[in-house]
């Protein structure tokens, strides 16, 4: 797992069935990457339910939450339709778990991402980071910490 003060890796992935997201055009902005093993599985669907309901807490402090997985675009539009989901879903699907092996939270032996949050700075430097148990919803918290901590730091300092 890439480690916090490393800079985070850009990538490019499709976000719909027929347009791309690249980190580096959310510098600017903090930046939430929440990676997680497969679209509509419980705990998955648990989590990403409850980050969508947490959404406006993050935008508070200026962040975009981007969910990736190794499912295909056309899942991710299934599922983010079906849970009403506002915020995108990036398919780390082809080749399969590139951005996720770069982020060090690739599952070799299940072929998914592990579940893995990054709070990445608006420079594009990981600030914080947590490896949850796979079978656990790692829930908001941290996160809200992590981002609450970066709003008081000095913008020189960052």
């Amino acid at each position: 797992m890439l480690v916090i003060g490393t800079p985070a890796p850009d990538f490019e992935l499709y976000s719909t069935p027929d347009q791309k997201l690249k980190l580096k055009e959310l510098l600017g902005k903090k930046v939430i990457l929440a990676f997680y093993p497969a679209d509509w599985s419980p705990v998955c669907t648990d989590q990403m339910a409850l980050y969508n309901e947490t959404l406006k807490l993050f935008s508070k402090h200026n962040a975009q939450l981007i969910g990736i997985s190794v499912d295909s675009k056309w899942s991710h539009l299934a599922f983010s339709q079906s849970r009403r989901l506002h915020f995108p879903l990036l398919a780390d699907f082809e080749p399969k778990g590139q951005v996720a092996k770069m982020y060090g939270v690739y599952d070799e032996r299940e072929g998914i991402a592990e579940r893995a949050l990054f709070v990445v700075d608006e420079k594009g430097i990981i600030r914080w980071n947590y490896l949850s148990p796979v079978g656990i919803n790692p829930g908001a918290d941290g996160i809200l910490e992590a981002l609450e901590s970066l709003d008081k730091v000095p913008v020189l300092q960052k």
